[in-house]
């Protein structure tokens, strides 16, 4: 039996031009189904597939990544956190806002800032990610 969701994530790796894999499918679905970036952690927790190993998950994390399905949508802590890229464009992701007391990062899709203009000669922006932070409606 299908799901909505499975549809969706089968049509977008399709799409993209990738092989329909259990791993692939499956982790389009927990991204899908996520409020907020999850970690590399995060999501094989989610996973029904147990049998995924960590780098099963990492490197369908890095295929899905490569065609543009998902992105880093930052770094904290030295660890990667992944969301679907359907909020973003080529050269420019959503803002996050991460709050300092609960940890909780909201995406702002609904935010939108110009992208950075640099007056010193020589730099070329491939891609602008903000990442602010301050505390939540819920902790201030």
């Amino acid at each position: 039996m299908t799901s909505p969701l499975r549809d969706r994530a089968r049509q977008m790796l399709k799409d993209a031009g990738l092989y329909c894999t259990e791993p692939r499918l499956a982790i389009l679905q927990v991204l899908m189904q996520a409020a907020r970036p999850l970690r590399q952690d995060q999501i094989g927790e989610k996973l029904t597939l147990r049998a995924l190993n960590k780098v099963t998950v990492y490197r369908t994390l890095e295929s899905l990544i490569e065609v543009g399905l998902v992105h880093r949508a930052f770094t904290y802590r030295r660890a990667g956190y992944f969301e679907l890229a359907d909020h973003c464009t080529e050269h420019q992701c959503h803002p996050h806002f991460t709050c300092t007391q609960c940890g909780v990062t909201h995406c702002l899709t609904d935010i939108l800032l110009p992208l950075a203009k640099i007056a010193q000669k020589g730099f070329v922006i491939n891609r602008q990610q903000v990442r602010l932070e301050g505390l939540c409606p819920a902790c201030a």
